[in-house]
């Protein structure tokens, strides 16, 4: 504010003080409050009314400050690449303390510009082949999981589609050799080494009315672990009809479903990983796993059993429940508008 402006209103207050006033009622009726109305009337006491002009901020940098985060932008500024870690550089290196924004506010104030890094780009998950229909024995995941406890790991299979748990098999050291005993099982389990077989006994027949014998049996999706990508794997499956789908590398839910089995399974029956014997843990996978199939209800397909959805029974059984929530809710309205009659008003 100017000095002639508040040589003003210092004049009002003293003309209002001497017809009586009080200085805290002139100055609310000027709404001006009275501290400062007090301390402008000792500076203008001490002839300093007139404001000074404003100084450097107390907290500003100091030349070498400055001259400290440019230089680090000139070492660091390719390896770093960040005005966030340069601050860090700077403390980490004993050279000068400052906060990122501070890094940053002294690089744009210079012109100082780190190198630019693109975000990487990002991969496109790989549909499932046109040959697969999504219905149980069509698509099949497996993947390992550790437990500590038993110093062994397990491998389960299991059908997306149904959600079924087709079997499990545990496997001290994690190889192909497993993969292919269990697949081996779970494929005569289902009626499908059979089929197998006889496509095998037809491989060199070229007749064109055969051509859908020649699609593969199972789409097979897994993970990138060593033992899914080895070369006897792939020709395991190569020779059983079987093909193979990996996902992306470090992106588990290209395979979510057979990645949360083992979450799942850990969690509704936490005592597996607390068995020491291997042979107590494969019992209790075992009973696990039938529980799992035939009696946990699963809210991926529509809280029906995966044995239920399985079999073929899954989409009755919700048609069911569609059916008897809608009679239900007529038997409600039926009863409450009787109630009402019986009742009156």
């Amino acid at each position: 504010m100017h000095a002639d402006v508040k040589r003003a209103l210092l004049g009002l207050i003293e003309q209002a003080v001497q017809g009586g006033w009080t200085c805290g009622r002139a100055c609310r009726l000027l709404g001006l409050g009275e501290r400062r109305a007090r301390g402008w009337q000792a500076r203008a006491a001490a002839g300093l009314l007139e404001d000074r002009r404003p100084g450097a901020a107390v907290h500003g940098l100091r030349p070498q400050e400055i001259d400290a985060i440019l230089a680090l932008a000139r070492e660091w500024g390719e390896i770093d690449a960040s005005h966030r870690k340069l601050a860090h550089r700077g403390s980490y290196l004993g050279r000068v303390w400052v906060s990122p924004s501070t890094v940053l506010r002294v690089l744009l104030a210079y012109g100082q510009a780190l190198p630019f890094r693109p975000a990487r780009q990002r991969s496109v998950k790989r549909p499932w082949p046109d040959w697969v229909d999504y219905k149980p024995l069509q698509v099949w995941g497996y993947d390992f999981s550790a437990f500590t406890a038993a110093q062994t790991s397990a491998l389960a299979i299991l059908d997306l589609v149904s959600r079924k748990w087709i079997d499990t098999m545990l496997c001290p050291e994690a190889t192909d050799v497993q993969v292919q005993a269990l697949f081996i099982r779970a494929l005569e389990a289902e009626g499908l080494l059979q089929l197998i077989l006889d496509l095998a006994d037809h491989h060199d027949d070229d007749d064109d009315d055969d051509e859908q014998q020649r699609l593969p049996v199972l789409l097979i999706v897994s993970d990138n672990g060593a033992q899914m990508t080895s070369g006897s794997t792939r020709e395991f499956m190569a020779l059983h009809a079987l093909a193979t789908h990996y996902g992306r590398p470090g992106t588990p839910t290209d395979q979510a479903h057979i990645e949360s089995l083992w979450g799942h399974v850990k969690h509704d029956w936490p005592h597996l990983e607390t068995l020491s014997d291997p042979a107590d843990l494969s019992r209790e996978l075992e009973a696990a796993r039938r529980e799992y199939n035939t009696v946990r209800l699963h809210a991926g397909i529509g809280y029906v059993t995966p044995d239920d959805e399985h079999e073929g029974r899954g989409p009755q059984i919700r048609a069911q429940r569609r059916a008897g929530l809608e009679q239900a809710r007529l038997d409600r309205i039926a009863y409450n508008r009787q109630q009402r009659l019986e009742t009156g008003p």
